[in-house]
């Protein structure tokens, strides 16, 4: 009987942790560029004196699913998606680099190229990208690179700034932090990447996929149930 109270509560500790990560998928289902989350945990055996006949279920770091999203087309000059693979690079508030797939930009009072969260969005030399104002128009091609015309200039004129940042760093090489961002988990920055291309007036959408959130959140609270009639009895 103690050997089964140890199971029914680890099996219970497992499923509440698995139920927090899909409703937050479920939160996130229109978050642009959102990576949806999976529950994982391993089997470990209670260490002490005597025999280890008890078992439980220990909780790892959730894994990712890097899974491209669909695109959406706004029409928005700002707006970039991710073609395939690879990563926007951006500064966090400890001013180390960050990386996401949410394009959705925009130039602050200061001339300063940022996410709609208000992260700075680096070049290739991991320096924040600064624009001169004021500005008439501002566009981004495909390689990143940031063009615009300033507020005076001819109609034709066509000035190029810096380049965004692009990444494709191996996703197994990747963390996922509280803040929705990844970085690398040595700690390093990932040299930018010539092969990323972007698609300008459009943003991906999160690869959440509601069916299987919901499924998988009625599936978990049988779990549960099962676990605490288990522990009762």
């Amino acid at each position: 009987m103690e050997k089964l109270i140890y199971t029914a509560m680890s099996g219970a500790q497992h499923t509440l942790m698995a139920q927090q990560i899909r409703a937050n998928n479920l939160a996130n289902v229109n978050t642009a560029g959102f990576r949806a989350d999976f529950e994982r945990v391993s089997a470990y055996a209670l260490t002490g004196d005597g025999y280890q006949s008890r078992v439980m279920a220990k909780e790892e770091m959730a894994g990712t699913n890097f899974k491209a999203g669909p695109l959406m087309q706004t029409g928005r000059k700002l707006d970039v998606a991710i073609r395939g693979e690879g990563f926007l690079a951006v500064q966090v508030e400890d001013g180390k680099e960050a990386y996401t797939r949410m394009g959705s930009l925009r130039v602050s009072p200061l001339g300063v190229l940022e996410t709609s969260t208000g992260l700075s969005v680096l070049d290739d030399a991991g320096q924040p990208i600064v624009l001169p104002l004021p500005m008439e128009k501002v566009e981004i091609n495909q390689d990143g690179t940031v063009i615009g015309r300033p507020e005076g200039a001819a109609p034709d004129t066509v000035e190029e700034y810096q380049r965004i940042k692009l990444v494709n760093p191996d996703t197994r090489a990747l963390s996922k932090g509280n803040d929705g961002l990844f970085r690398r988990a040595d700690g390093q920055a990932e040299k930018a990447s010539a092969q990323v291309r972007l698609a300008s007036g459009a943003l991906e959408s999160s690869n959440v996929n509601v069916v299987d959130e919901m499924t998988n959140l009625i599936r978990l609270q049988r779990q549960f149930d099962t676990q605490v009639k288990l522990m009762q009895t």
